[in-house]
């Protein structure tokens, strides 16, 4: 059987999908695997290296004016005496006024790397930064519920390539864009002949029969993405039809309890302002939606939405008004059910720095370990191997 062109890249994107997790999917055709989780987790990454220090702003530190004379925040929203927020993110500022986001300071990790790269892949596998692992920490996740339960743990990503945080040695994630689309391809003839199709070389065969798993449960993941419909208007950027999606899902019976949504790129070397208040604005115009149809659906109090950056920006602004990689980085934590609110630790020190970079106070993986312990409800030390406590905002 010829393929053609366009048929085998269409074959190629659907394969991915499929091979991403098909006991995911077999899973999800059982009708005792529907069982609602009460928690539930939205990972949003801020691609490209957010500059923290002007995202949350020490609006009385003299040393943060002087090394950004040019692109300082001056018209911030104010959280305290001390503190402000990027006037983009003011929807931010109305959950943190109403008790409902929780900003972790000065977030990193030892010998920090600043390459893109490799400084995601340390965040996505909650490796040590002279360690190189191939598993995810969601992902490890997944393969510990696995292990334990009956039908393993779905996680969905909203993009077309799945990260390395959501690959497990055992088990991985569902990454596709769009639900509609994904159902609209596997309901084409030809992509049907092929749940028929054998093979006697072992691993076309299992691509086929895991394409063929996919095709059989596009069905059933666009059917649950639509539904719960929603009267909330969300914005026409990405971001706004990704948070859409989640959303629908959210409030459906489908059994996911980890989603992943990505936003970027936050590389602003040249002319910082312009380009990280226009991804401000997006962000907080979706997140306005998002947590208006979640707040509606009462189901607020049991979704954390949870933000990070691969590394920050240096403290000291470059000759093209941005800034250039560096180190620490600040988390959002949005959700209902928080038992800490507001900011949980102390604005990074500005007067005791490492060759112009902030030194971290937080390592990364204690983050994890709590969002895994207090939220997920999984053993955190199997995951991560991460022993050193966790902390108690959630």
């Amino acid at each position: 059987m010829l393929i053609k062109r366009r048929e085998f890249l269409k074959i190629s994107s659907l394969a991915t999908a499929s091979l991403m997790m098909p006991n995911f999917l077999k899973a999800m055709t059982l009708d005792e695997a529907l069982v609602p989780n009460h928690k539930i987790l939205v990972v949003l990454q801020f691609t490209g290296g957010n500059d923290g220090l002007n995202t949350i702003i020490p609006t009385k530190n003299d040393i943060y004016f002087k090394e950004r004379n040019s692109i300082a925040i001056t018209d911030s929203l104010p959280l305290n005496d001390e503190t402000g927020i990027n006037p983009a993110l003011s929807y931010f500022k109305e959950l943190f006024d109403n008790g409902e986001l929780s900003v972790m300071n000065n977030v990193g990790y030892p010998d920090p790397d600043k390459s893109h790269f490799r400084s995601m892949d340390i965040w996505h596998s909650a490796s040590r930064s002279d360690e190189f692992l191939e598993t995810g920490w969601l992902g490890r996740f997944l393969d510990e519920e696995c292990y334990r339960c009956e039908h393993p743990t779905q996680a969905l990503e909203v993009d077309d390539m799945l990260s390395l945080a959501l690959k497990g040695e055992n088990n991985k994630a569902f990454a596709f864009k769009d639900p509609k689309r994904l159902y609209q391809t596997s309901q084409e003839k030809y992509f049907k002949s092929l749940y028929d199709h054998h093979h006697d070389d072992e691993t076309v065969s299992y691509l086929y029969q895991t394409l063929g798993s996919t095709i059989n449960n596009a069905d059933y993941i666009f059917e649950k993405s639509k539904s719960k419909k929603t009267d909330q208007t969300y914005p026409n950027s990405q971001l706004g039809k990704d948070f859409k999606t989640v959303a629908s899902l959210i409030k459906s019976d489908i059994n996911t309890q980890v989603y992943y949504l990505s936003v970027g790129s936050f590389d602003t070397h040249v002319n910082q302002n312009d380009r990280q208040k226009k991804l401000f604005s997006d962000i907080n115009d979706a997140v306005k939606s998002f947590v208006a149809d979640l707040k509606s659906n009462g189901v607020f109090n049991d979704v954390l939405l949870m933000t990070f950056s691969e590394f920050g920006r240096r403290v000291a602004q470059n000759a093209s008004n941005g800034t250039d990689h560096g180190t620490a980085n600040q988390m959002f934590f949005i959700s209902g059910g928080l038992k800490k609110k507001g900011l949980l630790n102390a604005l990074p020190d500005l007067q005791k720095l490492n060759e112009g970079d902030l030194i971290y106070t937080e390592d990364f993986r204690k983050v994890y370990a709590t969002v895994l312990k207090n939220w997920l409800k999984a053993d955190s030390s199997k995951v991560l191997g991460w022993k050193n406590g966790v902390y108690d905002f959630i």
